[in-house]
């Protein structure tokens, strides 16, 4: 049983404002220490968004982090948008960066409770539309409906978009050789560090390369994405990068194969587990949620 839900190494709205990951886990001891990684800002996709969800009540609920694949189509995980009534998305590099303890609110960007006057369809969104493929709560392992959709009523108009891995892209390195030596990059504005301590977030987005570890254990079973941070060069993801990308290669790329779903560690130590949006049961789901909005959602090539 995962010790918790995901939600990239790096959180406080305060730091006790906990994505719904960290909200929903199983909190059986794991080694201490504190996560290490490289991880580096993260300029290259503008598209990936710092989610605040809220209650029924209206007030802050936890945070993700997210993906627009077009203008108003933001990919998340499906136990992101579990449970919450309404969300706002904030796009600047920095989303969070001046939050203060004492007035509750970043000043530049309105983060976690409004949007900057002038970044209102801009940089920031509201949604009242989001969908979860049929998230589980993680009843049996491994979580196979780990997906969610936020539909924004603000456009946010990009030079470039996510795009969406072909069906079926990663079954290959299933049984290749050297898959160790396979890069992905993750994304999202979650903690960076995390120990009995307590926890260092930045509330930005950054991002790090981890290696594929494997796509056929227990955990994985061709729903998940398997992959490790350890080592030089490498990171990886923690509490509030749940449904951030898991990009196919380095840095530059837009693909997504996958969405941060998991760990085993309380400390965010160790291997990192991405849900598959490479199948193609996820992509049939993103096509009758969406609708005509699926015309404009782009897909890699499939490997040759």
């Amino acid at each position: 049983m995962p010790k918790k839900l995901r939600c990239l190494k790096k959180l406080r709205a305060g730091s006790g404002a906990l994505a719904v990951a960290a909200m929903l886990a199983v909190t059986t001891a794991g080694p201490a220490g504190a996560v290490t990684g490289d991880y580096v800002k993260d300029n290259e996709h503008p598209f990936v968004g710092l989610i605040v969800f809220y209650g029924p009540g209206g007030g802050f609920h936890h945070r993700c982090s997210g993906s627009l694949l077009t203008p108003t189509v933001l990919l998340t995980a499906g136990h992101c948008t579990a449970g919450a009534s309404s969300a706002r998305v904030y796009f600047q590099q920095d989303a969070g960066v001046d939050w203060s303890p004492e007035t509750g609110t970043d000043p530049d960007t309105g983060y976690p409770g409004s949007c900057a006057e002038g970044t209102l369809g801009t940089q920031c969104a509201t949604s009242s539309e989001m969908y979860n493929y049929g998230y589980t709560s993680m009843a049996a392992v491994p979580e196979t409906k780990d997906a969610g959709l936020v539909i924004l009523d603000q456009p946010i108009v990009l030079d470039e978009y996510a795009r969406l891995a072909a069906p079926g892209t990663l079954d290959a390195l299933a049984t290749k050789r050297g898959q160790q030596d396979t890069t992905f990059t993750s994304s999202g504005y979650g903690i960076s560090a995390a120990g009995p301590g307590g926890e260092t977030s930045f509330r930005e987005r950054l991002m790090a390369q981890s290696r594929l570890t494997n796509l056929t254990s227990a955990s994985t079973d061709g729903y998940n994405i398997q992959t490790n941070g350890n080592g030089n060069g490498l990171g990886g993801t923690c509490t509030a990068d749940s449904g951030g990308p898991l990009f196919y290669g380095t840095a530059e790329s837009n693909t997504i194969t996958g969405i941060t779903s998991f760990n085993h560690n309380r400390y965010c130590n160790g291997t990192n587990f991405s849900y598959r949006t490479d199948r193609q049961d996820v992509i049939d789901w993103i096509a009758a949620t969406t609708g005509s909005e699926f015309a404009q959602i782009a897909f890699a090539p499939a490997a040759g």
